[in-house]
């Protein structure tokens, strides 16, 4: 009898993305240009089916489809958030057990600062969830310097240009004042490079720590620093209903726009 999920036919890009390379619309990229080969010979097709009988490649190297895993990992300071670093810096990878070292991160996190990381070998989730027009909430609990006041939460939410040409926003609220320093919690929607960083310097009140508890439907709760724990499915499935949402909301005001 023939083994019917060995011949479970999918769609190339698809098939390409679930090995945890890339998102399926950097895997179409591609196939248009020629680099996926399946069994020896190069497909430009777009919708090509394969089943795991299939031997694919990408520039010469194989690819696998894998299961895909989905972890929530607390990331401790003095760690940065990737695989290699040409400077030498300790890396995540180096507190990571071998088992998930081939997943990659949902986002990054300084070196300074802790808390949540989605880590995955789904390539589409990872491109959905860091593509800048959708937006899914991240949210920060955020120690600062000094005494912050209704109009820097004003000016946080109304933007401020961090660099050229790209202005951050922020929605904070003032968890606690103990006299030298203020707790608060920032949501962001964006993912620009040291944002909440850069947005509470330039108002004068640096950042003491920075601990990300939430991303999308995801959070925290119950891991200590360096620990992580696989996702359950339910949990998923309430990321991607939230994610669709975002994505038809992302659409409808690209088309209020044209």
């Amino acid at each position: 009898m023939k083994n019917r999920k060995a011949e479970e036919k999918v769609r190339l890009n698809k098939f390409i993305a679930q090995s945890g390379l890339c998102s399926r619309r950097k895997a179409d990229e591609l196939i248009e240009s020629g680099v996926v080969k399946v069994n020896g010979k190069t497909v430009n097709e777009m919708g090509f089916l394969v089943s795991k009988k299939d031997a694919v490649t990408v520039n010469n190297a194989p690819v696998k489809k894998s299961e895909l895993t989905y972890i929530k990992y607390y990331k401790p300071a003095g760690y940065i958030t990737t695989c290699d670093d040409e400077k030498g810096r300790k890396t995540i990878y180096d507190l990571l057990p071998e088992e998930i070292k081939e997943l990659k991160p949902v986002g990054r996190l300084d070196k300074d600062s802790t808390g949540l990381l989605i880590m995955t070998n789904d390539g589409d989730l990872i491109n959905k969830l860091t593509h800048p027009s959708v937006k899914i909430p991240k949210i920060y609990r955020v120690v600062a310097e000094g005494k912050l006041n209704l109009n820097d939460l004003e000016t946080l939410a109304k933007g401020i240009e961090i660099e050229k040409g790209k202005i951050a926003y922020a929605d904070a609220m003032i968890v606690e004042y103990d006299g030298k320093t203020t707790v608060l919690q920032i949501t962001l929607y964006q993912g620009l490079n040291r944002q909440i960083r850069k947005m509470l310097d330039f108002i004068g009140h640096p950042v003491i720590s920075l601990k990300r508890v939430s991303h999308g439907t995801i959070n925290i709760q119950g891991l200590k620093k360096g620990q992580f724990k696989y996702i359950k499915p339910k949990e998923i499935r309430d990321l991607l209903k939230q994610l669709e949402k975002a994505e038809k909301m992302a659409l409808k005001e690209k088309k209020d726009k044209e």
